[in-house]
């Protein structure tokens, strides 16, 4: 059979006819509109039902601001924390081989696995007064569960796979001729990973750290768990909002969502452009 002949019956077994094309379209966009543009308006809607003076008063109150702070402090702890770690893992995983490797990745995937109010569990059975390692921390006078550093933990043990997750097929598809060329010719590691690897992995290490930074805003479960929920010290924003909705707060609660919303879209934003300046790189 001619390579013409093979791509006219390859093009007429995937042609569809229009009605197909144009239901499955309905079907996707009312799936969207439903399940997540409705929820954002309604977010946004409910957020502004009593005026702008009542959203901003929600925003600005010390308790909202202390949330807020607390929030892009964790993430401005655990992305960093996660971006070497994810960036190490993926490396060691694909450029050498070695006793365990698989195992190593079943551990990277361990959070995927494990409930994040399991995770916040174990952080308090290890780190809580009556824990493993409570009477040590008590008599040295340091605190870890129901302050900044249990917080930290938590949200860095549920997003430490994303980075690693992005990385690790892309450097195996790159493979690892570039590396061992730059070895022969002299170089270090360091100049290795500098020079060759990571201008190779530069666009997906940005995407993975923005899933990770988006994840560490909306954290709950773990976070939930280790703070303790006091009010103005240990309460991120998705706690904040859950307490303001408990209270029958609603627009404040929903005022609160908003801002978690609109982290998220600029996440999205971000995530967009990431992946138009790879797939223009790709094509160039």
């Amino acid at each position: 059979m001619s390579r013409r002949a093979l791509r006219f019956e390859t093009s007429a077994a995937t042609r569809e006819q229009p009605w197909v094309k144009w239901t499955i379209l309905a079907l996707a966009l009312s799936f969207f509109a439903l399940f997540l543009v409705l929820p954002l308006v309604t977010v946004f809607a409910q957020a502004l039902r009593k005026g702008a003076g009542v959203y901003l008063a929600a925003l600005v109150e010390p308790d909202a601001l202390s949330a807020l702070v607390l929030t892009l402090l964790a993430a401005a702890i655990a992305v960093p924390l996660n971006l070497v770690f994810g960036v190490w893992a993926a490396w060691l995983v694909t450029k050498f081989d070695f006793r365990g490797k698989s195992f190593l990745v079943t551990l990277i995937d361990l959070p995927f696995s494990v409930s994040p109010v399991v995770a916040g569990l174990i952080y308090v059975l290890l780190f809580g007064a009556q824990g493993w390692f409570g009477p040590w921390l008590q008599a040295h006078d340091l605190k870890i569960v129901f302050a900044l550093p249990g917080i930290v933990l938590a949200t860095t043990f549920v997003t430490f796979p994303f980075v690693a997750r992005e990385l690790i097929p892309l450097m195996k598809a790159q493979g690892r001729e570039e590396e061992e060329a730059a070895t022969v010719l002299g170089a270090s590691g360091w100049q290795t990973f500098r020079h060759v690897t990571l201008p190779n992995v530069k666009w997906g290490l940005m995407y993975g750290v923005i899933l990770c930074n988006a994840r560490a805003f909306g954290e709950f479960g773990a976070v939930s768990v280790v703070s303790g929920h006091i009010r103005g010290v240990t309460n991120t924003l998705p706690l904040h909002v859950e307490i303001l909705y408990n209270e029958y707060q609603f627009a404040a609660a929903f005022a609160v969502a908003s801002l978690l919303a609109l982290l998220a879209l600029v996440t999205l934003g971000l995530k967009s452009v990431v992946e138009w300046q790879q797939a223009k790189v790709s094509a160039a």
